[in-house]
């Protein structure tokens, strides 16, 4: 079949459903069970969605998830209304992503009064990560991330929490909000030091609370270094820890050469990834005396 054979299909599904909810408010439907034609527009409502679906029409099968799960709300059906939600929500993703979100924050609201905080702090990240592919609003992301967090953190789930937490700190840098970025990097390098799998992990986090660090003050960097040398001896030894010291140097001898060798000779080994590289330049900056547009 067509996509157009598929799209009729569902139009007819969807006309039958409302004929279901009409005939259950009529007042005998009221005496002899209204509410089974209710669940039965809720299955037909599904169906038409993911006949929409096969339509690839998003933004109808939308809709229908949505129909469907106004009416489990009605009949107190709260996880099949939650469930049709985050269904509506995948499919509006393809559309519309403002609608995309309103529909998951409905279901982060259901799961949330349900107490499911794992599942909310999922379709939080979700919602998180169409602000920042689709919407490219950053602060609303690293608010939905940083409610995630509280919600795995609050259910003991740190690996969890930890990841949308490093999600923070790197748009909080880059947004040159380095403190809670270097809170964030010392909070998860140094739960990450205690655990023999994380452990050697721990350094990346220290270097990037570093370069934080460096981005408002180049005393803060020394400082910060030799700090996070007392606390994790086997930061001294690993060229994360190398390379922040020849930049100290080369910015104490505000030389811009020594600089940039430092930095390609720790990239022919470790490719640096946009997030450092946006880092290294806006220090790299500093050196050539533009100190005062960085702040």
């Amino acid at each position: 079949m067509d996509n157009s054979g598929k799209e009729a299909e569902a139009m007819a599904l969807l006309a039958e459903a409302e004929r279901k909810v009409k005939n259950s408010q009529s007042f005998f439907s009221g005496l002899f069970g209204g509410s089974s034609k209710i669940e039965e527009a809720c299955e037909i409502y599904t169906r038409a969605a993911n006949m929409f679906k096969m339509a690839k029409n998003w933004s109808a099968a939308g809709s229908a998830f949505c129909q469907a799960a106004q009416l489990h709300l009605q009949l107190q059906s709260k996880h099949d209304a939650a469930t049709c939600f985050v269904d509506a929500g995948n499919a509006f993703k393809k559309a519309d992503p403002q609608e995309a979100i309103n529909c998951l924050m409905r279901a982060v609201e259901i799961y949330t009064d349900m107490g499911r905080f794992t599942i909310a702090a999922k379709h939080h990240i979700s919602i998180a990560e169409i602000y920042e592919t689709e919407l490219v609003d950053i602060e609303k992301a690293i608010a939905h991330y940083e409610q995630s967090a509280d919600y795995y953190k609050g259910e003991e789930s740190n690996s969890s929490a930890n990841k949308c937490l490093l999600k923070v700190a790197g748009y909080a840098a880059q947004l040159e909000q380095y403190q809670k970025a270097i809170d964030i990097y010392e909070q998860v390098g140094t739960n990450a030091m205690d655990s023999p799998l994380l452990k050697y992990s721990a350094k990346d986090y220290f270097f990037k609370a570093a370069l934080c660090h460096f981005c408002i003050d180049m005393l803060n960097a020394k400082l910060a270094v030799q700090k996070y040398e007392e606390l994790f001896p086997a930061f001294s030894g690993s060229r994360e820890c190398t390379l922040m010291k020849k930049l100290l140097d080369a910015h104490e001898e505000q030389n811009v050469d020594s600089y940039t060798e430092a930095v390609k000779e720790y990239d022919a080994i470790s490719r640096l990834d946009q997030w450092l590289t946006t880092m290294l330049l806006r220090i790299k900056k500093t050196i050539q005396g533009d100190e005062e547009d960085l702040r």
